[in-house]
């Protein structure tokens, strides 16, 4: 039985609550609509014969406030709250940083990087390239880091991935979501990436404005992607690809499905030793959050990828 610890939480992001619920096989409807989260105890009721996973449980919980610790136990029966994070390390076997705030992110891993402990960090893994440099670091040293958007893993994408040889020659791909370009972008940049075998982009350039954020990306082969993030449109994932002989449109709705996926890869991953999820595909994505980050500052300005 691997132990898990699980670190949250930051404003709006229900992963604590939902991931310990879909690793311990409960949860409390009521606990996590009254903290906030409606849709999260909707869609956990409508899965809850999937519910659990047999090898993995989370036995510990730390947050910055202990009133939010006591109630993400009380929702999945985390027998243990931490007061002080690294407290969390020789009691765990595996951690679950579900956190999204990226800035935060290195010095709540370290110590757990540290003491040798396998890691899931939730998405985006770093905002700028000095964090992102530390995390090829330890991954080089042969620290176990997983980390991603569980868009990599959505049922919508993988369909389309499985007949995307009958579309013919890819010309362009356009998405659509709602919010911010580094806690949302995230999401839509892996699941094109995965969806497409995770290519190298050429070029990164932001060309929208605050709250409505749109980003270009160029790819070898003539291959263009628009990622459009905006703040007041209603709650979408969607995703559109083009080519010469046809074109599908992925409507990515199904957040419970990805969500198991993802965290049967990380237990897996902590099992053979070894994350299943390249670094590398990661990194890949990181770069072009980061490049588009980086035009924005710049005005606009093409990032060439080659030379960032």
């Amino acid at each position: 039985m691997i132990k898990m610890g699980i670190i949250g939480m930051s404003l709006g992001n229900a992963h604590p609550y939902s991931w310990s619920s879909i690793i311990n096989g409960v949860f409390d409807a009521g606990e996590i609509t009254k903290i906030g989260y409606p849709a999260v105890a909707n869609y956990l009721e409508a899965n809850k014969d999937t519910l659990g996973i047999s090898n993995a449980k989370v036995t510990c919980v730390w947050t910055q406030n202990r009133e939010i610790s006591e109630s993400i136990a009380k929702s999945s029966k985390i027998p243990r709250i931490v007061n002080k994070l690294e407290d969390m390390a020789p009691l765990v076997d595996a951690i679950l940083l579900s956190r999204d705030d990226p800035e935060n992110h290195v010095a709540m891993a370290k110590p757990f990087l540290d003491a040798g402990i396998p890691i899931f960090i939730d998405k985006p893994l770093a905002n700028t390239k000095e964090d992102l440099q530390y995390f090829a670091d330890e991954n080089a040293k042969g620290k176990l880091i997983m980390s991603c958007s569980s868009m990599r893993y959505a049922n919508e994408t993988r369909i389309v991935k499985q007949e995307i040889d009958s579309l013919g020659k890819l010309e362009l791909a356009t998405a659509v979501g709602k919010k911010d370009w580094i806690k949302y972008g995230v999401h839509i940049v892996e699941g094109l990436f995965a969806l497409l075998n995770d290519p190298k982009p050429m070029c990164v350039k932001s060309i929208g404005k605050k709250n409505k954020e749109i980003v270009y990306i160029g790819f070898a082969n003539g291959f263009q992607a628009t990622i459009h993030l905006f703040m007041d449109i209603t709650g979408t994932f969607q995703i559109s690809l083009f080519g010469q002989q046809g074109w599908r449109l992925m409507d990515i709705k199904n957040s419970y499905s990805m969500f198991r996926d993802n965290i049967m890869e990380f237990v897996k991953s902590v099992e053979q030793g070894s994350s299943r999820l390249s670094f590398h595909k990661t990194e890949n994505i990181i770069r072009t959050i980061i490049a588009a980050i980086e035009s924005s500052k710049q005005g606009g300005k093409t990032i060439d990828m080659s030379k960032f």
